[in-house]
């Protein structure tokens, strides 16, 4: 069937059982990733105002070809490529039903990448990106894109899973969509770091299932080293849900089993993690003027990146109900609540992904004073 999305018209395959979301068998299209590919056009025209030499777009994984082809009309060189033929031959027909120019191939995009350098790279695959990275980060000049669907494993809810795929230990919080982006990042960073790439994420997020991000590079072991110097460790406690965390690739020797203020033995330990800025809040206000209302999810993606570009940075969040709940209390409004943070002087802000989710480097005693009062 046809449909048209942020001004391009493409053929998609039509679902054999009606569902939105696809198998990863056959030529794979999903509706409910057009926020991510409205997201990823306004980021490529930002990043184009940003290094004007960024020509080149690799859609490494192209299946209908949509995001090659929306990247094609924003006049970007574009490659796409898969392994499946059905979906070489329905992305090349995509660009030429739009009237646009593109290589495809139909090729493993890692031996792809392996043959010559792309400006951006793009890696949209179904579940993990990790068997893609190393090619990625070894043959890109400016900026990798990255999308995660296995958001079990990356938030410690299939623990063994993520611990073999992603190299860290998750674990399964109330902040799990902060343990997912920070485990993928970790992963990415370090990734990069092992061919002298310093990868620097300037615009993350974390919508439905799944995980997107965006890690502009930088060449050489000095920068490499400076993007490890940003991982570390967050210990939290499930009883209390008092948490910290600490730098450095190896958690300390001596850092505590018991939690330091209620003495629980479910004092959990997750690393290492990405403890850096998960975005650049000059690029991702540059991301959201370059959304307009003729993307589908215009408004969606306004109202996502208008709260990243000012999220704190801190590794976790709270959710607020939850703290309400261990307080035997009914929760107020959320502005109320955030208001009263500030007026005690912490910085306090919405997380982007939960309605209830707020970060503030603020302990709970201190939050539990502002608020209640107590």
């Amino acid at each position: 069937m046809e449909l048209e999305e942020g001004g391009v018209v493409i053929e998609v395959p039509e679902s054999r059982d009606g569902a939105s979301e696809g198998t990863g068998e056959g030529v794979f299209f999903n509706p409910t990733q057009e926020l991510n590919r409205d997201v990823t056009v306004a980021v490529l025209r930002a990043y184009r105002d940003r290094e004007p030499r960024a020509e080149s777009y690799l859609d490494a994984m192209t299946a209908s070809g949509v995001r090659g082809v929306r990247a094609a009309r924003e006049g970007y060189d574009v490659t796409c490529v898969d392994i499946d033929q059905d979906a070489v031959e329905l992305a090349r027909s995509n660009l030429e039903r739009n009237g646009l120019d593109g290589a495809v191939h139909h090729r493993d995009v890692n031996a792809l990448l392996h043959e010559g350098v792309f400006d951006v790279v793009d890696l949209d695959p179904y579940g993990t990106p990790i068997p893609f990275v190393d090619a990625a980060f070894a043959n890109a000049r400016n900026l990798v894109c990255v999308t995660a669907t296995d958001t079990a494993p990356l938030c410690g809810a299939h623990q063994r899973s993520g611990i073999r795929k992603y190299g860290v230990v998750p674990q399964n919080t109330d902040y799990h969509p902060e343990m997912g982006l920070r485990t993928l990042l970790s992963a990415l960073v370090r990734t990069a770091a092992r061919y002298d790439m310093a990868a620097r994420p300037i615009c993350s997020h974390v919508s439905r299932h799944y995980v997107r991000t965006y890690l502009e590079l930088e060449g050489g072991a000095r920068a490499a080293d400076d993007r490890l110097e940003e991982l570390g460790y967050v210990h939290h406690c499930e009883d209390c849900l008092h948490r910290t965390h600490e730098y450095g690739l190896i958690a300390a020797a001596d850092r505590p089993t018991r939690c330091p203020r209620c003495d629980s033995k479910r004092y959990l330990d997750a690393g290492p993690l990405w403890l850096g800025q998960v975005a650049d809040s000059e690029f991702v206000r540059d991301v959201l003027d370059a959304i307009d209302d003729g993307m589908g999810e215009a408004k969606r993606a306004r109202k996502l990146l208008s709260q990243v570009a000012v999220e704190l940075d801190t590794p976790t969040h709270y959710d607020q109900h939850r703290l309400y709940k261990q307080w035997s209390e009914p929760a107020i409004a959320m502005d109320e609540f955030l208001d009263r943070l500030r007026a005690a002087g912490h910085d306090a802000t919405r997380a982007h992904y939960r309605g209830t989710a707020f970060k503030t480097p603020a302990s709970i005693p201190e939050i539990r004073e502002a608020v209640l009062g107590e």
